[in-house]
């Protein structure tokens, strides 16, 4: 039987077919050169034959969270940590990601803390799924989010918390042009609902190093 095929109705765009379809190599390349024509640079000039191409690289790497999952890292779990459970807390975590709004870096640093219900995890892991979510285009408070919902979804603790504090280029390279300017985001889930486990944790990060 004949698939029928609806005619598109006046004032509505045909849907895209390649809508969805990641683009080539090539075409990302391609776009690149564009931009640097925009920009008023010859893309064909000796400084920026081969930046196509090394952008395209560097967008892989800097963007490799599209294709990392933080469940990988959060799966194993020790138990035989002799029954601790008090908090644990790793600070400093430093990142750099890219602001959705404008493809541009902001930067800083992540405290993480949680109670263990049935097991910890190596410390090595709450950096690699900081990692995972600075690697996509973000606004930061979504990763705050991210990150927190991620721990408290696969590690299953008493509680979790996120602190993150960055410096975003978008706000100090253009726009109002401030630099040195912070901007802290924070995510508190389970125990840490509590305001005296927030004043804790807040307390431990602050503390001198």
């Amino acid at each position: 039987m004949n698939a029928i095929v609806q005619p598109t109705p006046p004032g509505v765009e045909a849907p895209d077919a390649d809508a969805g379809r990641r683009p080539t190599r090539e075409e990302a390349e391609d776009a690149v050169r564009t931009l640097l024509r925009w920009a008023g640079d010859d893309p064909g000039r000796e400084g920026l034959i081969d930046t196509p191409k090394r952008m395209v690289r560097s967008y892989e790497d800097l963007f490799s969270g599209y294709r990392d999952d933080p469940a990988a890292y959060l799966q194993r779990k020790f138990e035989d940590v002799a029954g601790y459970s008090e908090m644990v807390l790793v600070r400093d975590i430093g990142f750099a990601s890219h602001c959705e709004h404008h493809v541009i870096p902001f930067m800083g640093r992540v405290d993480i803390a949680y109670y263990p219900a049935d097991g910890v995890l190596g410390l090595s892991k709450l950096a690699r799924v900081v990692d995972v979510f600075a690697r996509r285009l973000q606004t930061q408070e979504t990763m705050t989010e991210q990150v927190a919902q991620a721990i408290d979804e696969h590690l299953q603790p008493r509680g979790v918390a996120v602190m993150v504090e960055a410096e975003h280029l978008c706000m100090s390279m253009r726009g109002i042009r401030k630099q040195g300017a912070s901007t802290i985001t924070t995510s508190f889930k389970g125990c840490f609902s509590d305001p005296a486990e927030q004043a804790r944790f807040i307390t431990l990060v602050r503390m001198p190093r």
